[in-house]
């Protein structure tokens, strides 16, 4: 896979992105792990996304012990972490509800044992995951600047922002947001309408998709818009010679954006990677993204 600059700002990175938010029920995480992200790395996938509650607050630390081993050199991977949503869990008991902190005091405590964990000493990019809405904004800004300008940090991201909260926290930096991590499937196209996917590209950046193939619902799923989209993959499977999914993922390739790969399904991840070999016909596309929003789930 030939690297590309995420936008006008930020590193390059691989046109795919694996991604460890949905491991919090993986069972013996650890050895899966290594298995992904040397398929990953087998398959051109160099960039990683992490976040501190990843895993049951634990993909962090086995990433890091990959890294430490030597599989890979650190020069040779891009990685991502955020931090911001905090979820109750056996290892942080003065968590007692589901809620979000983008504090100044929990960003730095995020950032320092995000690198402790990843055994690195920067992070490529550090995102907030949502937008605090009782925290000090001033605050939390200054904060993610003093982070860049120490080297902790390279980048800035955010993750799940509105356009508003998007402007409102650009509003209080001096420094660039270089991405947007935002859910867009086949099954969820709304970033297309709330002026998310619009914002994004006004910023000269590309969108980072997230449950690129929603999260096996495109592939399994039995309400009326899977079964309906799935029908017209299936179709078009024929005319491209391609999988269904790799179909679903070129989909989100044709819209410029990135998508952000969370299975742990190896045959999964290789559809993914083989999106970027079809060139998915202009009218195919927009065959695609009517039939997903006549049957949308009222």
């Amino acid at each position: 896979m030939q690297k590309i600059y995420m936008g006008d700002v930020g590193p390059k990175v691989s046109p795919a992105i694996y991604g460890f938010y949905r491991w919090n029920d993986v069972k013996d995480a650890d050895t899966v792990l290594k298995k992904i992200v040397h398929l990953c790395l087998e398959l051109g996938i160099n960039t990683f996304e992490h976040g501190d509650n990843y895993g049951s607050y634990k993909c962090e630390e086995f990433f890091g012990n990959l890294l430490s081993e030597g599989a890979f050199k650190r020069e040779d991977i891009i990685l991502f972490t955020k931090c911001g949503l905090k979820v109750p869990n056996p290892l942080s008991p003065e968590i007692r509800i589901r809620h979000y902190d983008t504090s100044a005091d929990h960003i730095t405590k995020s950032v320092e044992s995000s690198l402790k964990k990843l055994r690195t000493d920067y992070i490529d990019i550090f995102l907030l995951d949502k937008l605090d809405a009782i925290s000090n904004l001033e605050e939390t800004a200054l904060t993610l600047e003093k982070l860049k300008d120490s080297g902790k940090i390279k980048n800035i991201g955010v993750a799940n922002f509105s356009v508003f909260q998007h402007q409102l926290l650009t509003s209080y930096l001096t420094k660039p947001i270089v991405t947007n991590h935002i859910e867009l499937n086949l099954l969820s196209t709304q970033a297309l309408d709330n002026g998310q996917i619009d914002y994004i590209k006004q910023r000269y950046m590309r969108p980072l998709a997230y449950a690129p193939l929603a999260e096996g619902r495109i592939a399994t799923g039995t309400d009326k818009q899977a079964v309906k989209v799935r029908e017209k993959l299936e179709e078009l499977s024929t005319k491209y010679n391609a999988d269904i999914e790799s179909l679903a993922v070129a989909w989100l390739v044709k819209l410029g954006a990135l998508p952000l790969i969370g299975t742990t399904n190896e045959q999964r991840i290789k559809n993914a990677v083989n999106a970027f070999s079809i060139q998915l016909d202009h009218q195919d596309w927009y065959d695609l993204y009517n039939v997903s929003v006549e049957n949308q789930i009222k």
